[in-house]
């Protein structure tokens, strides 16, 4: 029997992560160009076009599909027979994978992962460690699923404890309908029954990595009421309106999957996590016969997408003022062109707190009658300005966004929908909230033509940059009047 070793394991760790930081799973891909296809809101569609021509690009140029490269998670099954040659503790191997993985100079990944968590949340530098989950059979191999799971969807699971004769449809359906569009749809959402409550959320979280197949349960018909379940979420969940980045539209989730396992008869444990427009996953064994191999996908499953022109403003921001702005109206795509200042939660408490002590931003930053990107980038390599740059959910900035306004921004560029007291702020303020495509941070990249960081560059990807961009696609989610295309969109296509 071929000995398995600790390099084995470690390479094709690292070797996976770099894989799906810009290889979407084939079947995902395949689900993206279905609802593309089949999209009739004129928002929803062009936002998914902007997901898969970023998707091709990435496949092309080998850089991440999101910002944000995600949390590492490992699903591990070793085998009883397996013949391990290894001097290190198996979790060990595995971190280094992953920091390996993160740390190649062809391809950097960002660093997500802090320490210390309830306390000074500092970065580990190399996204160590992984959250890993161990499993044993009587076979001869390891198994390991390799999935990068970002924060945008992984803060939107929800749990909970039913008693055994509430209804498992009407909660993930109530739930869903509140969970707004910071997951960035279309995507996949898990579903795990059963067990107890830390069992639920793994059996969510594990049923995100099969096959997209309701297509195929929908032809043969469901055998089990677990097959029941799925397939009526997956229609009513779209039929909910939220559509692509909630911008109302007739696909939301590409598939429901569901996990279940016997519990105790008092209680019904069910967990729901989603996964994003930016799926990463990939399942491999080892047997001993050296690391594993990934084959790289025909890039003909990519269709050529060319977003329509004929309805898109091109916008210069050094011709914004305060008093225009009320020319732009909900739904609007634009083309901007310009210089805009990043800042995302570290930055805006910051900035909160220098303005309370009174005390000017370093280096003389201001923040008056500018934009304020919600970002946080991947660092540039090669010949790159900055390296994939989509952006963040920007309800985490919505408490900082009183004093941002006080301070005088002109508006706000982020992802997903703003909380009511928010948007009464920008129609007082006579500002603009204005979103990019959440799983297009590739493509975004290609549009900022120079960016440099102004302050507290201590804090890496939190630091305030300053971007040039030229023609960055955005959408008006929240105009000068208050209207808000989250609110809008989805009310327009739902139909339940």
């Amino acid at each position: 029997m071929k000995k398995i070793t600790e390099k084995d394991i470690q390479q094709s760790i690292a070797d996976a992560i770099q894989y799906i930081s810009y290889y979407h799973p084939e079947d995902f891909v395949k689900g993206m160009v279905e609802a593309y296809e089949k999209e009739k809101s004129e928002a929803a569609k062009n936002a998914i076009g902007q997901i898969l021509i970023n998707s091709k690009m990435c496949a092309m140029g080998h850089r991440p599909l999101c910002q944000d490269t995600g949390s590492v998670n490992v699903f591990i099954k070793v085998g009883t027979k397996a013949d391990l040659d290894i001097q290190n503790e198996l979790e060990d191997i595995i971190n280094a994978g992953v920091a390996q993985g993160y740390t190649d100079p062809d391809n950097t990944l960002r660093y997500s992962i802090v320490s210390d968590p309830a306390g000074e949340r500092k970065n580990t530098k190399n996204n160590t460690p992984a959250v890993i989950h161990y499993s044993v059979n009587n076979s001869d191999k390891i198994e390991i699923t390799v999935a990068a799971k970002g924060g945008g969807s992984e803060n939107k699971s929800k749990f909970t404890v039913l008693n055994p004769s509430d209804s498992i449809y009407d909660w993930v359906m109530e739930n869903v309908a509140h969970m707004g569009a910071g997951w960035c749809p279309p995507g996949i959402l898990g579903i795990g029954i059963g067990g107890n409550p830390e069992k639920a959320m793994l059996m969510a979280k594990e049923s995100l990595m099969g096959h997209l197949d309701i297509h195929e349960l929908k032809a043969r018909g469901p055998k089990n009421a677990v097959e029941e379940l799925r397939l009526k979420l997956y229609e009513d969940i779209n039929k909910l309106g939220m559509g692509a980045q909630g911008l109302g539209g007739i696909t939301t989730v590409l598939d429901v999957k569901i996990l279940d396992y016997p519990c105790h008869a008092a209680s019904k444990p069910v967990a729901m996590i989603p996964n994003c427009a930016a799926t990463r996953h990939i399942h491999f064994e080892l047997d001993g016969n050296g690391p594993a191999t990934f084959n790289k996908p025909d890039l003909d499953l990519w269709p050529d997408i060319e977003l329509p022109m004929d309805t898109i403003k091109r916008v210069n921001i050094e011709d914004l003022t305060k008093e225009n702005l009320s020319q732009f109206k909900s739904g609007d795509t634009l083309l901007l062109s310009g210089k805009i200042l990043t800042a995302r939660d570290a930055a805006h408490k910051k900035i909160v707190e220098y303005k309370n002590a009174g005390k000017p931003l370093p280096n003389g930053v201001d923040l008056k009658d500018r934009f304020i990107y919600y970002v946080g980038p991947v660092d540039p390599v090669r010949d790159e300005v900055v390296g994939p740059a989509g952006p963040t959910t920007s309800t985490r900035m919505d408490k900082f966004t009183k004093d941002m306004m006080e301070i005088g921004i002109m508006g706000m560029i982020g992802k997903a929908e703003r909380k009511q007291p928010t948007i009464d702020l920008i129609k007082e303020y006579k500002s603009m909230y204005l979103i990019a495509t959440g799983g297009a941070a590739y493509l975004i990249s290609q549009s900022i033509k120079g960016a440099k960081v102004l302050a507290f560059e201590e804090m890496g990807m939190e630091a305030i940059y300053e971007f040039e961009v030229k023609d960055m696609p955005v959408t008006v989610a929240v105009d000068t009047e208050g209207n808000s295309i989250h609110t809008t969109g989805p009310k327009k296509w739902r139909t339940i």
